[in-house]
């Protein structure tokens, strides 16, 4: 078939230029894991929140600040802990005896790209300081909103196994996320892979390996770039039946919002422009759902107790669908 007949429609070269940077300087550090620096990026494009879920040592943390060195913007962590303070994260009004005014000083979390890490650790207090954020991009303290940087990602992270000193994210704060990554372990190959990489490092360090290759004016223009993306109306007809088919499957309880099908559509264009189309297929679609969904969904209590997870529901729908062509 002759490809002039079927130009490009969108430029996507610099776009896939950057994100073979960003892979390239990740891949000096980490070993494997490469589902979950896809999907981070794929967010960042997307211009979604990612929350990050596995056992402590399977580089959650890590991988968050590599992909946040690997861009010259703004970037804190916020470790959240039992004690932690809405103010702790947004910031406080503090007294300037000069001007004989209060003046805000921001809290970490107003920096483009934020890990917080261990987000369940922190009660319900603290973490409801970041629905606003996450959703509309500003906060409001005493009666003043304050715009967030641009662009602005939360990467957070938390631990699946330790359910002690931890406080569950309700429904509200998980539908913010475009994507629920669960990280395995590593195989026995890349262990060893692993184990000879930081023996050969030495005493280097490992953020000082990664060089900063894209900066906020590339993401922003990127992430326009993004929502011009093809998306034929089949497909679009599709992402809807799926998030209908996830509020009457009889194995949810309670299915999955309207943003969470906006989140399919946005999360599919970004793995399209990924793989250099400008136009979103089916296998994008099939792609993100798992990742779009799991978070979003609350299994049937006696479903629960015979081990079914939100994976195994989403993966039965999926298979029972007529996938457009």
């Amino acid at each position: 078939m002759d490809k002039q007949l079927f130009p490009q429609r969108t430029d996507l070269a610099v776009l896939n230029q950057a994100v073979l940077s960003i892979h390239n300087e990740i891949k000096k550090v980490i070993v494997g894991q490469a589902e979950m620096v896809k999907l981070i990026i794929a967010a960042l494009l997307a211009d979604g929140h990612v929350l990050i879920e596995g056992v402590p040592g399977v580089a959650k943390t890590l991988s968050a600040k590599l992909v946040a060195k690997s861009m010259n913007v703004g970037f804190s962590r916020i470790q959240f802990t039992p004690d932690l303070m809405p103010s702790d994260v947004l910031g406080t009004p503090v007294f300037n005896p000069k001007e004989v005014v209060f003046e805000f000083k921001k809290g970490p979390i107003f920096s483009n790209i934020v890990l917080v890490d261990e987000i369940n650790r922190a009660p319900a207090k603290t973490q409801s300081a970041l629905l606003e954020i996450m959703e509309e991009r500003q906060a409001s303290v005493d009666g003043k909103t304050y715009p967030m940087a641009s662009p602005f990602m939360v990467l957070a992270t938390q631990n699946p196994v330790e359910q002690e000193g931890t406080y569950r994210l309700p429904e509200a704060q998980l539908d913010r996320f475009i994507f629920k990554i669960v990280v395995p372990y590593p195989s026995e190959t890349e262990e060893a892979i692993i184990l000879r990489q930081f023996h050969q490092m030495g005493n280097a360090q490992v953020l000082d390996m990664i060089t900063p290759v894209l900066n906020a004016d590339q993401v922003i223009s990127l992430r326009q770039q993004i929502k011009t993306l093809i998306i034929e109306e089949k497909l679009l007809q599709f992402i809807a039946k799926l998030i209908q088919q996830t509020r009457n499957h009889k194995s949810i309880y309670l299915g999955a919002s309207p943003r969470a099908s906006l989140g399919i559509m946005n999360a599919s264009k970004a793995v399209a422009a990924m793989q250099g189309r400008d136009f979103v297929t089916p296998e994008d679609i099939l792609e993100v759902a798992t990742p779009v969904l799991r978070h979003r969904i609350i299994l049937a209590p006696d479903k629960e107790m015979e081990g079914i997870t939100e994976d195994d529901v989403i993966k039965q729908i999926l298979q029972s669908m007529d996938i457009p062509r």
